[in-house]
């Protein structure tokens, strides 16, 4: 059922802060940030291959979200029927409910272009 690890979604209480150390301290790439609805995200590369990192102000609690891309939505929610809904701009996903405090999230990618069309804003 899972493709790939796609996102590591890193809750941030100072978007910009937490930018600034991964790109000045750890060279991390900034694909994009967002300043929108009173909130920062920033999407950042730190290697060639590996997931992307997404900080973000509006995540609750302090773990990660492990964000895996599926093929199938319809048929994850039949599997998953007390998954939480969400949306994400690469697509539709869904939380899953599992032992805390492990995160896991799935998502299948039907708007890569909107995701694309957000590298290289910078917000902040």
């Amino acid at each position: 059922m899972f493709d790939r690890l796609d996102f590591v979604y890193q809750p941030s209480r100072d978007a910009a802060a937490d930018l600034a150390y991964y790109v000045d301290t750890l060279g991390a790439e900034v694909v994009f940030t967002v300043e929108r609805f009173e909130t920062r995200v920033a999407m950042l590369r730190m290697s060639a291959d590996g997931p992307h990192l997404l900080l973000a102000e509006h995540l609750r609690g302090d773990a990660p979200v492990l964000v895996y891309r599926i093929d199938d939505l319809a048929a994850a929610q039949d599997r998953f029927p007390a998954a939480e809904p969400f949306e994400f701009p690469f697509g539709d996903g869904l939380l899953l409910a599992g032992p805390a405090p492990h995160r896991i999230a799935i998502y299948e990618r039907t708007r890569a272009e909107r995701g694309a069309g957000l590298t290289g804003r910078r917000d902040f």
